[in-house]
């Protein structure tokens, strides 16, 4: 199976055994990222499909004699493509997941239809915000119709069709995917009329939908060993893709993926809205079945640790992960110090797109490693937020959280996370999950039993309820609510719970 992962940072190509599961190829390409204005984050969408066809080359070199059966996709979540149909180029930049450009718009719909943001969150389980693609198709759609294109040429869609259309030729997309664009109902898994209807969109310009263990079509562009029609089997998003990885299929189970920002999910037995600043999504549409799952999608993780790593100053040909967690690890804790990497407004568990990025307890004892501990308790709190408003219903407790992502390679935050959720940590034997777990379902398609991920490293928190840990809770839901613009005293005991109900969307 070749497995395509294209990510926010780089695009992954992977030839996995389909029989054993085991990885005998692998390359990567780099993807750019602009920041042309606050809160804008914008990609190049032919540089998404050069960056993966350069990972294919790359990767199936390595094994010049390899058959290639078949091609799973796994992509990152939210970021929109527009392009010409006739011409197949894009018209306009991919607008990123990050991207918070239609935050104005989005609070004055709200504004203008009281009723939008219940509307949305009860057809698709999210909530109203930039983040998510619909108002970034709304975007892309108008400025290529003012730019002079023809409204039937225009066709959008998240990165997943994208690919598929430069795989195949074909318009299409699967329900994991689309559940994260506030046009799909959860219910029905199709487009719905209401939402298209709100959010100004026909829905001629959309992908087909199919089931995520589809056939999706049969390679037309690609040169070399792929021209000759090798099918894409299966397509899921990046953490739906590291969820089936994992094999988390059943409520009480549940991942954190470490990315560029960080997405926690857990299945859920039906597609009813969770608790506040939580959401419901499509876990994949498999086997002429639809499971879901509980999310919470936090905007700033790696990121934020690649931000203080470079305000820090990374050492010339020092991973800047590896060089952050060494400072980290001269001292025993942050020293009062809070970082929260509100850098386009927070996520899960708030979805406060107001709040501005902070750091507290700055003194003059403050050192760089006080400063790399707290980048790296910033992660781990912002993954305890969204756990704990996950679990605030009582429907479910994980007992063990599944991690992945290239931020696990840091022990010290694999550790600083287990003891603030007083549990056990499963850290994958690699940090690929999502290409695995496409090249997994591609597998599947074909009949090919494949095993079980290989179980990773443990760790165990050190105190399931110590002093330590929940005085550190509080100064993080203090940090919180600061930037988020509220007034918090020394002695305030503001909770995040709180910070959440005082800024329900």
């Amino acid at each position: 199976m070749l497995a395509i992962d294209q990510g926010t940072t780089n695009t992954k190509a992977m030839l996995v055994d389909a029989a054993s599961g085991l990885v005998v190829a692998q390359a990567s390409a780099p993807t750019s990222i602009g920041f042309p204005a606050p809160g804008w984050v914008e990609q190049d969408a032919e540089c998404l499909w050069t960056a993966s066809l350069a990972a294919i080359d790359a990767c199936l070199a390595q094994q010049p004699d390899a058959e290639v059966l078949g091609i799973g996709v796994s992509n990152q979540r939210e970021t929109v493509v527009c392009w010409s149909r006739s011409e197949g180029r894009p018209l306009g930049p991919a607008l990123g997941w990050q991207d918070a450009r239609t935050a104005a718009w989005c609070a004055d719909l709200a504004q203008r239809q009281p009723t939008a943001a219940r509307t949305v969150r009860d057809r698709t389980g999210l909530s109203l915000d930039p983040m998510f693609s619909a108002p970034k198709f709304r975007n892309l759609i108008d400025a290529a119709v003012a730019g002079g294109a023809d409204p039937s040429d225009v066709a959008v869609g998240t990165v997943d069709s994208w690919l598929v259309w430069r795989l195949t030729g074909q318009h299409v997309t699967e329900p994991g995917n689309a559940s994260r664009t506030l046009l799909l109902d959860l219910a029905s898994l199709t487009w719905h009329d209401e939402l298209l209807t709100l959010f100004g969109i026909d829905a001629s310009h959309l992908p087909e939908l199919r089931p995520s263990d589809a056939t999706f079509g049969v390679t037309s562009t690609l040169h070399g060993r792929l021209a000759g029609g090798v099918p894409v089997l299966a397509v899921l998003a990046d953490s739906h893709a590291a969820l089936y990885h994992h094999g988390c299929t059943t409520p009480g189970t549940g991942k954190a993926t470490y990315g560029t920002g960080t997405s926690v999910m857990s299945p859920t037995s039906d597609p009813e809205p969770g608790p506040h600043g939580i959401a419901t999504t499509v876990a994949w549409h498999v086997g002429g079945r639809a499971t879901y799952a509980r999310e919470g999608n936090i905007v700033a993780s790696g990121s934020a640790l690649d931000w203080m790593a470079a305000t820090l100053g990374v050492p010339e040909g020092t991973a800047g992960g590896a060089h952050l967690t060494a400072l980290a690890a001269e001292v025993p804790d942050s020293g009062g110090v809070s970082f929260v990497p509100a850098f386009s407004g927070l996520g899960a568990p708030y979805w406060d797109r107001s709040a501005v990025g902070v750091l507290v307890g700055v003194s003059g004892g403050t050192t760089r490693g006080h400063l790399a501990r707290a980048a790296l308790d910033a992660v781990a709190h912002q993954v305890a937020d969204v756990v704990e408003a996950m679990e605030s219903d009582g429907s479910a407790r994980i007992e063990t959280l599944h991690a992945d992502g290239g931020a696990t390679a840091s022990q010290l935050l694999m550790q600083v996370q287990a003891d603030l959720l007083a549990r056990p940590l499963e850290v994958a034997s690699s940090p690929a999950a999502s290409a695995l777990g496409a090249a997994r379902l591609a597998a599947e398609q074909l009949g090919v039993a494949t095993p079980p991920a290989e179980p990773g490293r443990r760790v165990t928190p050190h105190c399931t309820d110590s002093p330590q840990s929940r005085a550190a809770r509080l100064a993080w839901g203090q940090a919180i609510a600061r930037s988020r613009g509220m007034t918090v005293s020394q002695t305030d005991s503001t909770s995040s719970d709180e910070t959440i109900e005082r800024n329900d969307p």
